[in-house]
């Protein structure tokens, strides 16, 4: 559920205005909260004090409790129950895609199945992805903050399990003014925050979208008897390699000339680096020519150096060769792009 990353935030850290949502949940369905609000422990004077906070895992535990009871993992969101197991049988269903882009267009295209009262959506625009929530149906005032947050929490968290990668997002879109428990959103979504948006959203590095998916059936089975959990815990390892090994291009060229040497930087074998990088297809070689064309580009740019002292400082033999990957990766010579107004 849309609860706070536990190696973060405060031991209390969750809304309990997401608890008054979950006991309105329970109402709208025509039941009772009482036995959720007692297995996770809120008594009644802390769900009516407005500013009261709750655990990550008092969280996990009313909203387990009350969409068992309900059946509904919803939680009255939808004017269909979505039956206990729902959520489940989206993650099988995307189980066996070939990389993560894949498994999410298949989850949102699911979930459109589950009900039609809400779209999702997963869009690229050049490096940026995002997954987008279109409401169709209006969602019952009680719960609609609480439905956004859990849905884009919901995704996420299933992202990031797949992959066994923190997915570090960017952006993170509601479309409600900020709520007086604002202060607890940068714990569910460590990003810029905008309220007041055209839509729920968030967005993410596209590159992501190509990552293999690293769990099996037992991983998932293993997974779904504590299936709110992957809402609630952020991911520490991020397993997107081709930034690091960018940064430490830049930041250490004398101590990676070499695929081993690199490795040794970045704690991973010599294999492995060059399988995750095919992976993210990319190669050592490109990222270094990258590299070394970016330091160019400034040298270019901030000095007065001839373009053959800038070839020899990034590395390249002579000028002719500096000159033919220049205009191959700028699409223009090194003097013209020196002589650019733009540059």
């Amino acid at each position: 559920m849309p609860s706070p990353s536990l190696r973060r935030a405060p031991a209390a850290a969750t809304p309990i205005a997401f608890a008054q949502a979950i006991a309105a949940a329970c109402r709208l369905r025509g039941g009772s909260p009482d036995r959720a609000l007692k297995l996770a422990q809120i008594t009644p004077a802390q769900l009516h004090k407005a500013e009261s906070r709750m655990t990550a895992r008092q969280m996990e535990t009313l909203s387990a409790a009350a969409m068992e009871e309900l059946d509904d993992e919803g939680l009255a969101a939808f004017e269909r129950p979505l039956p206990w197991g729902s959520y489940g049988m989206l993650a099988r269903a995307s189980l066996s895609a070939p990389d993560l882009g894949v498994a999410l267009k298949r989850w949102c295209r699911h979930h459109g199945l589950l009900t039609g009262d809400v779209r999702l959506s997963l869009a690229v625009h050049g490096a940026t992805a995002s997954i987008a929530i279109e409401e169709r149906r209006a969602i019952p005032r009680e719960v609609r903050e609480l439905s956004l947050a859990f849905l884009l929490r919901n995704v996420h968290g299933l992202a990031c399990w797949y992959i066994d990668s923190r997915i570090p997002l960017l952006e993170a879109r509601f479309p409600f003014a900020q709520p007086p428990h604002a202060d607890a959103y940068p714990h569910m979504f460590p990003a810029r925050l905008a309220f007041g948006a055209a839509q729920a959203e968030i967005r993410f590095d596209a590159r992501y979208l190509k990552l293999p998916l690293r769990r099996d059936e037992k991983a998932l089975a293993q997974m779904l008897q504590r299936a709110l959990s992957i809402t609630v815990l952020q991911y520490r390892r991020d397993r997107l390699l081709v930034p690091q090994v960018r940064q430490a291009l830049a930041a250490h060229p004398e101590r990676s000339h070499s695929a081993e040497a690199l490795a040794e930087l970045l704690h991973v074998s010599a294999r492995t680096l060059h399988r995750q990088l095919k992976e993210e297809g990319a190669s050592l070689q490109q990222l270094k020519d990258e590299v070394r064309l970016e330091r160019a580009k400034d040298l270019l740019y901030r000095t007065t150096r001839p373009v053959k002292q800038v070839a020899a400082a990034v590395g390249f033999r002579n000028e002719k060769s500096f000159a033919r990957a220049f205009r191959q990766w700028a699409g223009v010579s090194p003097g013209e792009f020196r002589d650019s107004p733009t540059a």
